[in-house]
Parts: structure tokens; sequence; C-alpha cells
């Protein structure tokens, strides 16, 4: 099924059109991706080994992320893919706004969810992802190192460092 986005000029101002997924976006347009990272009750965030069969990055962990399509809001966007990609059902409510972030072609928003879990409450989106661990900010900055996190991820990581540190404790 085909996807298109919504497209954004530099200050994030809508242009009015839309874009297929897949086609190179013309210079200086932007679309918008969410970034979601899951905190369970432990203060241990959620992470994901993305498929080996992937384009980019395989292999690799990362957390909950995806593009908004035409027509969806960011906050829409940031549920609907923690939902298919990690089975978690959140609120609106529940979301934490934490920043964004300006790309070479992308608005990244992120926002944190926290919420109490059970083992059975991941379920992994099948071509996606293969596996999930539950580490501590210490490990996910030791994944970082060693260079097993995928490059956005890790990107964002090194830009809301301080942002994470302050909600984990």
């Amino acid at each position: 099924m085909a996807e298109y986005w919504d497209l954004y000029d530099t200050n994030r101002q809508p242009l009015g059109r839309t874009h297929l997924r897949g086609l190179p976006l013309d210079k200086d347009t932007y679309h918008v991706v969410v970034s979601v990272w899951t905190v369970n009750q432990d203060n241990k965030l959620l992470v994901t080994l993305r498929s080996a069969e992937k384009d980019l990055y395989p292999n690799l962990w990362e957390n909950t992320s995806g593009s908004v399509v035409s027509g969806e809001t960011s906050r829409e966007a940031a549920l609907r893919e923690l939902r298919e990609e990690t089975g978690i059902e959140a609120r609106e409510d529940e979301l934490q706004f934490l920043g964004t972030a300006r790309k070479l072609a992308s608005f990244v928003d992120i926002y944190l969810v926290r919420k109490h879990f059970d083992s059975e409450t991941i379920t992994l989106q099948e071509g996606e992802t293969t596996a999930y661990r539950w580490v501590t900010l210490a490990q996910l900055e030791q994944m970082n190192q060693e260079g097993k996190l995928a490059f956005p991820v890790a990107f964002r990581f090194e830009q809301f460092r301080s942002v994470f540190t302050e909600f984990l404790v």
C-alpha cells in the first residue's frame, strides 16, 4: 500500500502537498517522523532489534519510530507506530513530548511513554523487528558506544541524552 507524507518547509510550515514514500524529496522540503521511547516500571527503556532483511540498519537496535502519514498528527503517528511495532497500547495523554530534532529531510518529534508492563505485553511486528530488550540508560549508552544502535537512534540519543537522564532517575 502506498504511503504518502505531508510536506513542510524549513520552518515546518505546511506546503499543502504530499509526497510518495520512496521517492527523493525536493531540496528544502521535509516530512515528519516520530520517535517513541518506552519506559517501564523499572525505569528501563525498550529497544527492538531490526530484522536482518531490512535494507537500512539490519540487525541493529532501535526504539519505536516511523513516518507520520498524510492527514495524521504527530501524536497519532506516535501511538500508531507504538501499537504496530510493539503491540503496546497507549493514550495520547501518556505521551510526553521531549522535543524535535531536525534532520536532512525530516523533523523528528521525540516522545516518551512511561507504563507498567508484563513480559507478555510486547508483540513484535513481523518483518520489522526480531527481538526486544529492556535496558538501563547505562546499557543504552554502552550499546551506542559499541555501535549496536541504528544510526538515527544513536543520533537522536546523543541529542537528547540530558533529557533522558532527567526522566530516568
